[in-house]
């Protein structure tokens, strides 16, 4: 359920006067969403926790996850979009093997030691913090989207596995053209929604209109996990960020590797990248170079020995249809990979709650 606060104003007359340019985003609305989300997947790789695990340590698992909880969004300053925003979830893991694969199931080469959490999955409620602005500058040729949020997991069953999280999102987008439609979706949009505004409820036709006209970008992005854990304490594998191919929330990350290829409690990501679409065709043209690193320990998170891959490929935008990449990814030590993905906005813009 999404709940949209739109305070009522006063209409007032004012003199004509020459316009100028606006560095405004869409205006954004206080909104509150509730939420019940399961999730069930049979077959999950892991190949262990660090920057130097192999790939001959795979192995596949299976999980369930359901998640009940709320989140709010309340702006608190238009001239950067800026918003303070805050979730609280009940988060219900179960862990099974995942039999009959090519790669053996966890429990044969994993112990309690190895994979934290492989044995017991404790309850947990988790609680969050954050803040966001999403400006644009230059008349709409600079637009940000960044994301300061911290995180408290809290394991009341199994206290040895609360733990905290700071995450850094910092999202660059520069339009070739004005035409060029935003890279993110409205926290009021729902699935297959591509809305600008309350005001406006009709996505572009596929034929006509503004989809017809030419859009690019570049696109430059920083992605910063750390966690918190207090002695004696650890962070359930199934709850680390991971990097490679793709992670348990659809989004790509260092596409030469398989998904799920590192996984640790700390992870950075850096990625530049451009698309185009092709002509008056819902398609376009990407190619992007993804730069990151996981690391056991926040001392250990720093911009050494960092994996990295290079991907080209098309993307499909169709109305609101959610965004599909076909990925061609080189450029790893582990060979190449050709992914298929669709975009997480799929269930919408900000109802979804993280998987991690």
């Amino acid at each position: 359920m999404t709940a949209v606060y739109v305070r009522r104003r006063q209409i007032v007359a004012s003199p004509g006067g020459s316009g100028t340019p606006s560095n405004l985003a869409v205006q954004e609305y206080p909104l509150f969403h509730l939420y019940a989300q399961g999730t069930s997947l049979e077959k999950v790789s892991y190949f262990g926790i660090g920057p130097n695990t192999t790939e001959s340590s795979r192995s596949y698992f299976g999980i369930q996850q359901t998640v009940l909880g709320t989140n709010a969004a309340w702006p608190v300053f238009r001239k950067l979009n800026m918003s303070l925003i805050g979730e609280a979830n009940g988060r219900f893991v179960n862990i099974r093997p995942s039999l009959n694969q090519a790669s053996p199931s966890i429990g044969q080469l994993y112990t309690e030691a190895t994979a934290p959490g492989l044995t017991q999955q404790s309850a947990f409620a988790q609680f969050g913090e954050g803040v966001r602005i999403r400006p644009q500058f230059a008349g709409g040729f600079v637009r940000l989207n960044y994301l300061a949020q911290f995180q408290e997991f809290v394991s009341p069953g199994a206290s040895q596995y609360s733990f905290n999280r700071f995450t850094v999102d910092l999202s660059h987008q520069f339009p070739l053209y004005r035409t060029t439609r935003s890279l993110i979706p409205l926290d009021s949009n729902g699935p297959n929604d591509c809305s600008a505004g309350l005001t406006m409820h009709d996505c572009p036709p596929v034929t006509g209109g503004t989809s017809r006209n030419l859009e690019g970008s570049f696109n430059l992005r920083f992605v910063m996990n750390e966690s918190f854990v207090p002695s004696g304490h650890v962070v359930p594998f199934y709850f680390q960020p991971t990097l490679g191919g793709s992670d348990i929330n659809g989004a790509a990350s260092l596409g030469s590797y398989r998904d799920y290829r590192f996984r640790a409690p700390n992870s950075i990501l850096v990625r530049a990248s451009f698309e185009h679409s092709l002509f008056d065709l819902p398609l376009g043209v990407v190619a992007m170079i993804d730069e990151g690193k996981v690391a056991n320990t926040r001392g250990d998170l720093d911009f050494t020995h960092l994996r990295h891959s290079y991907s080209a490929g098309l993307t499909l935008r169709a109305g609101g249809f959610p965004q599909v990449y076909i990925l061609f990814s080189w450029g790893g030590d582990e060979g190449r990979h050709t992914t298929v993905n669709m975009g997480p906005s799929l269930l919408g813009g900000g109802t979804r709650p993280s998987l991690y």
